[in-house]
């Protein structure tokens, strides 16, 4: 556990966010909302209606959710404890 609580082992999930067609005007504010559903969002490729980012393992059905999404693909990424962790 770290000093925030998390858990380093805790699973997460790379993901790719395609936005509907008709939502791609306001791509900032989806990403928003897939935020607030836990979503850890590291780019948003408005040109192109993309947005990448991570969340839990078993977060991609909140993501799902989110009006303008057309579909969410992901790929499974582990965390490991820092070297200095008391848990190796």
């Amino acid at each position: 556990m770290n000093q925030s609580g998390e858990t380093y082992h805790e699973r997460m999930m790379h993901v790719i966010v395609t936005v509907d067609q008709a939502h791609l005007p306001n791509i900032q504010e989806v990403g928003e909302e897939l935020r607030r559903r836990g979503m850890e969002v590291e780019q948003v490729l408005a040109a192109v209606g993309i947005i990448s980012g991570s969340v839990s393992d078993g977060g991609q059905s909140r993501l799902e959710e989110v009006p303008g999404v057309a579909s969410v693909t992901g790929q499974l990424t582990h965390r490991i404890a820092p070297p200095d962790s008391d848990i190796q």
